[in-house]
Parts: structure tokens; sequence; C-alpha cells
């Protein structure tokens, strides 16, 4: 049966970091804090005129060079994002375009936080039904441009960055020890949606908005959530959550994703966490902190891999890839 391989990871992060002492120079915060709320240490901010789709860019360009694949045989481009350079058109034509490649499918996924487990899931749809045969990606976000930077509850909370994904539909036994992705799940429960939005938008205050959020709740579902995806395309390849090598969290939180480690019963040494020097980059956390796992040794051939977000909505989701 035709399965979707990854074929390289790529990422990218803006050049500013901005510390935890630096937000407490201008808002009732400090270091301790944040470290002790979130885990947080740092995040990157993009540049003033670097949009998404540059960051989005970098990231896939990297992905392609990893992947050793001539970028002209790429002919599905999906970017993962709830910060678009602009309303229309989509941000994947805008690096379809920077990356000059010929033309394909190109759109934009918008799940928040869990933008990247529905993008996966899209792409792989796509590839296994013959729609495309090589497929870029991508989770990007330049979330400081919707942040009120006077709200010290949110604005600590979150970075910019970028993460990219090379898939190919290629040929495979058919059994759970396939390469590729074995097993998605989605899920969404729009009853949800005040606990974690944005209020503005061009259809009702025709202005971008800011990000509002209630905590608490997010954090109660983030942790009931996540650890159901993971557990449901577990089960659905046939496997347990011992069975996996690593588990890649959205990088929410360092307490989600304590919580969610400790109910799979997971050891430290299967969890990848990025939160610390990330922040929380939306659609771009899971491709990001898959880059670091790579580039530390950690992300081999063969491994198992459980991709597990959940973002406004409340959208939620998850991936099982064997590398």
């Amino acid at each position: 049966m035709l399965r979707s391989i990854v074929r390289g990871v790529g990422a990218y992060l803006p050049a500013r970091t901005v510390t935890n002492a630096e937000l407490s120079e201008r808002l009732e915060t400090s270091d301790s804090w944040i470290r002790e709320r979130t885990g947080i240490r740092e995040r990157h901010i993009a540049a003033e005129g670097e949009v998404t789709s540059d960051l989005a860019t970098a990231a896939a360009r990297a992905a392609l060079e990893r992947a050793d694949i001539d970028p002209s045989t790429i002919d599905l481009v999906l970017v993962a994002t709830s910060t678009p350079d602009l309303t229309f058109p989509a941000t994947a034509v805008a690096v379809q375009r920077k990356l000059g490649l010929p033309r394909g499918i190109a759109f934009d996924l918008q799940a928040v936080c869990a933008g990247f487990p529905y993008a996966i899931t899209t792409a792989d749809s796509l590839l296994r039904t013959g729609s495309a045969r090589r497929a870029l990606v991508i989770g990007a976000e330049t979330f400081s441009r919707i942040l009120d930077w006077e709200d010290r509850s949110t604005c600590v909370l979150f970075g910019d960055g970028a993460g990219a994904l090379v898939l190919t539909a290629e040929e495979q036994p058919g059994t759970a020890r396939d390469r590729g992705v074995l097993a998605t799940y989605l899920c969404a429960d729009g009853r949800h949606q005040d606990h974690l939005y944005v209020d503005g938008g061009p259809s009702t205050t025709r202005t971008v908005g800011h990000l509002r959020m209630n905590g608490r709740e997010v954090f109660r579902n983030a942790v009931s959530e996540m650890v159901g995806s993971a557990e449901i395309v577990l089960a659905r390849a046939g496997y347990r959550p011992a069975d996996l090598d690593l588990l890649v969290l959205h990088q929410a939180n360092q307490r989600i994703i304590d919580a969610v480690a400790r109910k799979l019963d997971l050891p430290p040494e299967k969890v990848v966490m990025t939160v610390d020097r990330h922040a929380n980059t939306s659609a771009a956390s899971i491709p990001l902190a898959l880059d670091a796992a790579a580039a530390e040794g950690r992300l081999r051939p063969g491994q198992l891999v459980c991709l597990d977000a959940i973002g406004g909505g409340l959208a939620w989701g998850a991936a099982l890839v064997r590398w």
C-alpha cells in the first residue's frame, strides 16, 4: 500500500531572541514567575518586515536539502498557520513562488496549535489517493503580530518560527512495521471556542485582533484530549504507549507536557521538550521540535513517533509515524 514517508525535516527561527528578563523590564512579571508556570526561558520574534511566508520558505528549504529532493518534483505545498501574510491568497502560494516551485496544489490550513496534525492528515490523504506524490507540509507562525503585549498572561507564552517536513508517497508492505504515517486522528469541539480565540477578524471587527485565553480551561482540556489522541492513534496501528520511541507534543507549557507524559507512563527520555527555548509557536511547534530532536540525534529511522497537539477551537489531533 502507499504510505506517506518522511524524507526530510527542517526549521527556521527568527534571529531575535527575547528572554524572560527582557520582558520583565516592561511587564509586571519575572523570569522565575514565567519559568515556574510554563517552563519558558526565551522565545524568537520575527523582525520588522519578516512575514510568515519568509519563515515557512526558510524551513521548507532546509527540509528539502535534508531530503535531497529536487524542489521541482514537489506537487503539494500545505501551510498550517493562523497568522498568514494576507487574508488571501494563501501563504502556501507565496512559499511556492519564493521556492520557485512548479504549478501544483498549494493551500493553507487553519487549526491553530493543532494545525500540524491536521496538515499531516490532509497531506497523507492526498498522497495516498494519488492526488500528489511529493509534499511540503509546513507549520509557520508569527504570533507576535496578534499578541497584546500589555497582557502578561498571554504575551509571555508565544513565539515565532517555522518547521517543515518533506513527505513522499511510496509503496510499503501494508503492516504496522511500515515506514511513514501509520494512523491519524482529528477532532474538534466548538463549544470551547471562548477558551482560546482572537478577538478580531475580517468579517467581525475588520481588524486582526488579539489573542485571548482562559488558561485554566485550556490546560484541563489539553491534557485529557492529547492523552486520548495518542491512545487512539496507537490503538489504530496496534501499538501501546510503551511501544513509542518518541512523543512529540505541541509545545505550549512544560506542565502540560509533563502531565500528558505521566498519564501515558512515558519517561522523560521519550518526550521531546523545546518549549523552554521556543515558547508556544502554535502550528510550528511540532515540526520545530522534530527538527531539534533530529539535530540532537534523538530522531532516527525506524523509530515510532507520535505527533500530538491541541489548539483553539478547541481542535486537537495526532499522527503516528514510523520515521
